[in-house]
C-alpha cells in the first residue's frame, strides 16, 4: 500500500484484537506473542507509540528495543513481560544471544518496510531471526514498494503467500505536486538556500544520499542563518530523537536526513520534501515524497538534478509513469543538463486538503498564489492564505 495510507494500523489493530481475546482466556499470559522488525530506531519507536495508543485499554504490553543506547531499560521491560516486541535487527539478535529474548512463542511476525529489510543490508540478520521463529506462525510483510527481486525473495521465505495490494484513488506520485530543478552539483546548496529564503515555509525535509552530505548541508545552511538538524546512522539516538522532536514541534524548520533514517517516519503537516540528491533506486523516490501528502493531504516534492543524476531521473519517471515537470527558470540553472527532447509539462493540481499556514515556494518572493498565466515554468511553491 502507498505511504501514508495506514499500514501500521493495518497490522497493529488486528494483532491487538487477537491478543486481547487470547488474554481473556489466559490472564497470566506474559509471553512474547508478536514480533515486529523494522529497519530504523525512529520507526520502531513510532510503531511502539501506535501500539500503546491503540491498545491503551486492553492491558496488552509492548516494548521497543534498538541499538545506540544502553540496554538496561530494555532488558528490564522484557523481564517484566510483554506480548508485543518491536525491534531493530541488530539489538534483537544481541539480546537473543544474551538470553533475554526467546521467540519460541511467537504467533505473529511482521516485517515492516519489507523491501528495505530484505535488501543486502539486512537479509542476513533477517534469516537468523527467521531461523529462531516457530514454524507455525503468521508472517506479514508490509511496504509501499515491492520490487520484483524482493518479491522473489519473499516467495522463498514465505512459500505460498497471499498478496494484498491496496491502490488508493490517487497514488503518492499523483497527489504530491512534483518539480525538477536542473542544477550543477556545486549549485545545489545555493539553490536550496535561495528557495528557503525566497519565501518562509513551515517545515522542509531534505534528503541527502550520504551521512557526510547531510552534515555538510546542515553546516552550509547554518552559515546562511537557517537553523537545521541532521538525522542519520552516525548520530546518537539522543541526537536523532532531539532533532526529530524539534522538527515536529517547529523549533527548527529544516530536517536533513538520509533514506534509512527517515524511512517510514510520519510527520504531521509536513508540506515540503526536497530531494537534494536524487536516489539511485527509483522506489526510494516514492518513499521519500511519501513523507508529505499523507493521510489524504496534498504535498509538494522538489528535486535537484545534476548531470550525473539524469539517468536516475529517467528511471524514476519510468517507475511512476509520468514526467516530472521542470522548472525552466531559476538563478542557478545548469543549461548543460536540461537537454531533454520533450518540453517541460505543467504539473497537475492535486486535490487540496486544507492545511493551516501552508506556504509554497515560488520563483518570486511575495507571490500570493494567484494566476499562473504569466509563468514560463511550473509553479512550485506559492503562498496560500490560511
Amino acid at each position: 500500500a502507498q505511504t501514508g495510507t495506514g499500514k501500521t494500523a493495518a497490522f497493529a489493530i488486528p494483532i491487538l484484537q487477537h491478543l486481547y481475546h487470547e488474554q481473556q482466556q489466559n490472564r497470566n499470559l506474559r509471553k512474547i506473542r508478536t514480533l515486529i522488525v523494522t529497519p530504523t530506531r525512529e520507526l520502531a519507536i513510532q510503531i511502539g507509540e501506535s501500539f500503546t495508543a491503540y491498545g491503551k485499554f486492553t492491558g496488552i504490553r509492548n516494548t521497543v528495543i534498538f541499538g545506540g543506547v544502553k540496554q538496561g531499560a530494555q532488558t528490564q521491560a522484557l523481564e517484566k513481560g510483554v506480548e508485543v516486541l518491536i525491534a531493530t535487527p541488530g539489538r534483537l539478535l544481541d539480546l537473543m544471544n544474551q538470553g533475554f529474548i526467546n521467540l519460541k512463542d511467537i504467533k505473529y511476525f511482521v516485517l515492516d518496510e519489507a523491501d528495505r529489510m530484505l535488501d543486502m543490508g539486512f537479509i542476513h540478520d533477517i534469516r537468523k531471526i527467521l531461523a529462531k521463529l516457530p514454524t507455525k506462525r503468521q508472517s506479514l510483510f508490509f511496504s509501499a514498494t515491492m520490487p520484483p527481486d524482493i518479491v522473489r525473495l519473499s516467495r522463498k521465505i514465505l512459500g505460498d503467500f497471499e498478496k494484498v495490494s491496496v491502490k488508493p484513488e490517487q497514488t503518492t506520485a499523483e497527489k504530491v505536486e512534483q518539480s525538477i530543478y536542473f542544477v550543477s552539483k556545486k549549485g545545489k546548496i545555493k539553490l536550496l538556500i535561495h528557495l528557503l529564503e525566497t519565501e518562509p515555509v513551515g517545515s522542509v525535509l531534505v534528503f541527502s544520499r550520504t551521512k557526510h552530505g547531510a552534515n555538510k548541508i546542515v553546516k552550509m545552511l547554518g552559515k546562511a542563518n537557517i537553523e537545521a538538524a541532521a538525522i542519520h546512522g552516525n548520530k546518537s539516538q539522543g541526537a536523532r530523537q532531539l532533532a526529530l522532536s524539534n522538527f515536529k514541534s517547529g523549533l527548527i524548520k529544516v530536517l536533513v536526513a538520509t533514506d534509512i533514517a527517515a524511512r517510514g517516519i510520519d510527520i504531521e503537516e509536513l508540506s515540503h520534501v526536497v530531494n537534494y540528491d536524487l536516489p539511485n533506486i527509483p522506489e526510494t523516490y516514492v518513499h521519500r515524497i511519501g513523507r508529505t501528502g499523507r493521510a489524504g493531504a496534498s504535498g509538494i516534492a522538489v528535486s535537484f538534478c545534476d548531470a550525473e543524476e539524469k539517468a536516475y531521473l529517467l528511471d524514476i519517471q519510468k517507475l511512476i509513469n509520468q514526467r516530472i515537470p521542470v522548472v525552466e527558470e531559476h538563478p542557478f540553472i545548469d543549461f548543460n543538463i536540461d537537454e531533454t527532447p520533450e518540453s517541460p509539462v505543467r504539473p497537475k493540481r492535486p486535490q487540496q486538503t486544507k492545511r493551516p499556514q501552508q506556504r509554497r515556494w515560488s520563483k518570486k518572493p511575495g507571490n500570493s498564489g494567484g494566476s499562473n498565466s504569466h509563468r514560463k515554468g511550473p509553479r512550485t511553491f506559492s503562498r496560500k492564505k490560511p
